[in-house]
């Protein structure tokens, strides 16, 4: 308990704000003989790395900072995984003799206890902060490797485990300890998953292995797995299909299904699509958890949110969303509904599938093998007294043919296109065979979207001289007023070293003002309208995007990655 002053004391100092709180939360976890420390940061803000250096000086322990580096995977065989990830113990070196451990709990007798019993060698601790620990934990072990362990104790690395392929097979007939490890695995990847912001994950069996790798920000990384995994894949892929309410028997043909999990009392909508593959079936999951749709979310500028809110409080036409897969074009529809769903509006929207469930709005999903195709149900809502109607993508002529008539009749339709840019948008309509006067006077905007990821708040800083060479930045359009603003991505603990945390839709607004309408009837080409737009308001996604350069949101290279091809397009 005398400790317990001395390090409200040093946490206060770096940064702690509310000394009471911190002190009872010591003080419970002295009472149950808990961790003091792991008390002590569940229960403040701190900088972690300037209290755990003044804690090292403090009482003489060796700072591990230049150690972590050499926690790699061919470390886990030197300390059991149930010690290091129960105690949060990372091996950074060894010879016959000794070892050397990080931790950022120096005070847990309880964990020394279980190293000395598992380790012949002297044991060497170092301090460490938590937040850089934990990662490399996860990079040396992987994801619940604690419970495969104790799972294939005593089994043969050779033996494996047959839960059956091409039959039925009733999954919770299986071992009880086996089906409960893996579930817990299961679990730790989705846990692990939400708390790392990914909005996808994907179980890949290879011929020998299993990886599984995470969507986060719109990038994919692997995520490291234990190296008993290979043993236990098919078990995986099983109960993700019966939890999914997929068919076990059936691996030739993809299916799709659904998992509903709550966590923290937050619900979270699980989509699931299984596909086979030469090494099996490889199962993808989507994460929808509880989102709140907003303007103010997407992050759009001012100017751009003032003419959102005017398009929204028209009374008719069409508002079509552009681009590619995975830009964002769902969560701009929803956003935009969410902002017109009152009580006094009946929305009705057709998905394939429907990705979120918005209270108060009628949401159907097209069924193709009943006939319940997006012009069928778009026919069918017509009849059904809507105010406004989002269709979730004018794939066909007979979808937009239906969609105009609505927006000409007095509703205000909403849909997307896969388009690269704003005005492709008018070209594909009328390659689909749209009359232009149709175009012309049904349309109200295209807007062409891409996402990017912003810049990490905790490490960003500014570029260096010699990060860009003017030539480069002239080459592409890049504003010189700008230069001097311009940010780089370092990457720390808080971002996974990364460098970006989150991600922000750039746009680009193209309104179908009388002139366009003009020469939309006119049928001019895309090389022709570009201009056109651009006099009549209409700001270039890469311009907009060097606009969230300049205000330190992004990167040049975020900009560049997502807008390319656009440029491309337009050159030819």
């Amino acid at each position: 308990m005398a400790l317990i002053p001395e390090l409200v004391e040093l946490a206060a100092r770096h940064g702690a704000a509310d000394r009471d709180k911190v002190t009872a939360s010591l003080q419970d976890a002295a009472r149950i003989q808990s961790s003091l420390m792991r008390a002590l940061l569940d229960s403040t803000e701190i900088d972690e790395n300037g209290f755990y250096r003044e804690l090292a000086d403090k009482f003489h322990l060796r700072w591990g900072g230049a150690d972590v580096a050499k926690a790699t995977p061919e470390m886990r065989a030197k300390l059991p995984a149930r010690i290091a990830l129960r105690y949060q113990l990372l091996p950074v070196e060894t010879n016959d003799d000794s070892i050397t451990l990080l931790t950022y709990d120096p005070f847990d007798l309880l964990a020394r206890q279980a190293v000395a019993e598992a380790v012949p060698q002297q044991v060497r601790y170092e301090i460490y902060t938590r937040k850089g620990i934990l990662p490399a934990l996860r990079q040396v072990y992987g994801i619940g490797a604690e419970t495969f362990e104790e799972l294939l104790e005593g089994r043969g690395m050779e033996e494996d485990i047959d839960l059956g392929r091409g039959e039925q097979v009733n999954v919770l007939d299986e071992d009880e300890s086996e089906e409960a490890s893996v579930k817990k695995f299961i679990n730790q990847v989705i846990r692990e998953a939400l708390r790392e912001r990914a909005t996808d994950i994907h179980v890949e069996p290879l011929s020998d292995d299993l990886r599984v790798r995470y969507r986060i920000d719109g990038v994919l990384q692997e995520v490291p797995v234990p190296v008993q995994m290979r043993k236990l894949q098919r078990s995986v892929i099983n109960i993700l299909k019966l939890t999914a309410g997929l068919d076990l028997g059936e691996d030739r043909r993809p299916q799709d299904g659904r998992i509903s999990l709550e966590l923290g009392g937050q619900p979270i909508d699980v989509r699931v699509a299984s596909i086979p593959t030469i090494n099996g079936e490889s199962i993808s999951l989507r994460l929808l958890g509880k989102e709140v749709f907003s303007l103010e979310r997407l992050g759009l500028d001012e100017d751009y949110v003032k003419k959102v809110r005017e398009l929204l409080a028209l009374p008719n036409g069409i508002i079509l969303v552009t681009g590619p897969t995975g830009c964002g074009k769902s969560t701009t529809l929803y956003t935009f509904l969410s902002g017109l769903n009152t009580k006094e509006r009946r929305i009705l929207t057709i998905e394939d599938p429907v990705e979120h469930k918005l209270a108060g709005v009628n949401q159907s999903a097209v069924q193709p093998e009943i006939g319940n195709t997006f012009a069928n149900l778009l026919r069918s809502f017509l009849r059904g007294d809507p105010n406004v109607i989002m269709v979730g993508e004018m794939r066909d002529y007979e979808t937009a043919e239906i969609a105009i008539r609505a927006a000409l009749t007095g509703h205000l339709v909403f849909s997307t296109l896969h388009t690269n840019d704003a005005v492709g948008g008018i070209t594909r309509l009328l390659d689909m065979n749209v009359e232009p006067f149709l175009v012309a006077s049904a349309v109200r905007a295209f807007i062409a979207q891409r996402l990017v990821r912003k810049l990490c708040p905790f490490c960003k800083a500014p570029a260096q001289p010699g990060d860009y060479s003017l030539a480069y930045l002239r080459s592409i359009g890049f504003p010189p007023e700008y230069e001097s603003k311009i940010m780089r991505a370092v990457g720390c603990e808080n971002c996974r070293q990364s460098g970006y945390e989150g991600r922000l839709a750039i746009m680009e607004l193209c309104l179908v003002t009388p002139k366009l309408q003009e020469l939309i009837t006119q049928r001019k080409t895309a090389a022709e309208l570009r201009p056109a737009a651009e006099k009549e308001g209409m700001r270039p996604l890469r311009k907009y995007g060097f606009d969230k350069v300049a205000t330190g949101t992004t990167t040049i290279e975020e900009v560049m990655r997502v807008t390319t091809s656009d440029l491309s397009a337009q050159d030819e």
